[in-house]
């Protein structure tokens, strides 16, 4: 590959980060062709680390006083994020692929915090191998939480809501 056209991959690339950057994307994949057996395949993401924000905070006190109530205050937020999962009322995602907290674009959610949802109401879609899988509410309840992201991606067993 020459020089210049490395230099131009590169410009292509990091103008990629700025877009991903600028609409405030988390992913972007693209195939460039150049000729038969030669080709660029880019995949530029980023990861969005709320935890991280959360966590940041607590080793910047200094004051001595201020220590022990600092360090009581991170251990319920970490058992905060480990509890969705145990949670009795949490949804699990029953596979891997993308969530959308609506039927389309400009739809009002099918859920928010505090709705009233009836069991097998759907609460949202997850989109796997170009197949959009309504998620049904598994009981009737209030929606208390939603721990995901529209257009994020999911694990198999993450948990996605929770009903109480």
């Amino acid at each position: 590959m020459s020089k210049k056209s490395h230099d131009s991959d590169v410009a292509f690339i990091q103008a990629l980060a700025e877009l991903l950057q600028q609409n405030d994307l988390t992913e972007l994949e693209v195939m460039r062709e150049y000729s038969d057996n030669d080709s660029l395949n880019v995949r530029v993401s980023r990861k969005k680390e709320v935890v991280a924000a959360v966590a940041a905070p607590a080793p910047v006190a200094a004051p001595a006083a201020a220590a022990t109530p600092v360090a009581a205050a991170p251990a319920p937020a970490a058992s905060a994020v480990d509890d969705p999962s145990s949670h009795p009322g949490a949804v699990p995602s029953p596979m891997v692929g993308t969530v959308y907290m609506q039927a389309e674009p400009g739809a009002p959610a099918f859920i928010t915090v505090g709705a009233q949802v009836s069991e097998g109401d759907t609460i949202m879609i997850i989109e796997a191998m170009k197949t959009m899988n309504h998620i049904p509410a598994p009981k009737s309840g209030t929606v208390k939480r939603i721990l995901v992201e529209d257009g994020g991606t999911v694990e198999y067993g993450a948990p996605l809501a929770i009903i109480e």
